[in-house]
């Protein structure tokens, strides 16, 4: 994370008017007045440039509270859900390995590569799988490993993991990533249709998994198959 922190000018005012270091901190103040109380996510979110993980037309909007298109039906969502989402992951315990479902912009997944040791994302839409993997590799995050795959099968591969985060909303808690939990792990996830979905945190037991109700969310909803 330090190197990270060092080539992104995180003591400067790297940037410029809507995309430059104090818009960052008008962002987190906004997180913190949200609720967001997790100092290392709060610090995080300040410096990443959330500008350079969308499209450049929309970049005076980058540091505002609110999801973004990326294409191909999908968005990048808002920095309190992100914040919030992550705040959730990481109060549960320390992360070991992490696996994202929904790699979407590579936005969420830069947040967790600076706080696992090792993130496994997994993304149904090629072209936005290779953009992520471009964005990360120019903020130097190395230890993420990607896969082009239905984000219902999750990443088998490297389970069981110790969080999973899901961007986007299955009608259900899905068993098959459940399963890819360690006993004693934590999934944070939107549940849901497109009338009503709910964030709920979700651990898992020896005898199965316990969930708990967080708040109301709008996520897109997590879809099956792949796409180039």
């Amino acid at each position: 994370m330090a190197e990270f922190l060092a080539a992104n000018g995180a003591d400067g005012d790297a940037g410029f008017g809507m995309t430059s270091a104090r818009t960052r901190e008008r962002m987190v103040r906004q997180l913190r007045s949200a609720g967001i109380r997790n100092c290392r996510v709060l610090e995080l979110m300040g410096a990443l440039p959330r500008h350079v993980f969308i499209d450049e037309a929309l970049s005076s909007r980058a540091y505002e509270n609110t999801a973004l298109p990326i294409g191909h039906g999908q968005t990048i969502s808002q920095p309190y859900t992100v914040a919030r989402m992550t705040e959730v992951l990481l109060d549960h315990g320390p992360l070991d390995t992490v696996l994202e479902i929904g790699t979407g912009s590579g936005y969420q997944t830069a947040i967790l590569a600076m706080l696992a040791k090792r993130v496994y994302t997994v993304e149904r839409v090629g072209s936005l799988l290779e953009c992520a993997r471009q964005r990360l590799r120019l903020q130097k995050l190395r230890n993420v490993r990607f896969k082009h795959a239905d984000g219902f099968e999750g990443f088998p591969e490297y389970a069981p993991y110790s969080g999973i985060l899901v961007t986007a909303a299955p009608p259900g808690v899905p068993r098959s990533l459940v399963g890819q939990l360690e006993v004693g792990g934590c999934m944070v996830l939107p549940i849901g249709d497109d009338r009503e979905q709910a964030l709920v945190k979700v651990v898992r037991t020896s005898q199965g998994y316990e969930h708990q109700f967080l708040e109301r969310v709008s996520f897109v909803p997590l879809l099956g198959g792949v796409r180039r």
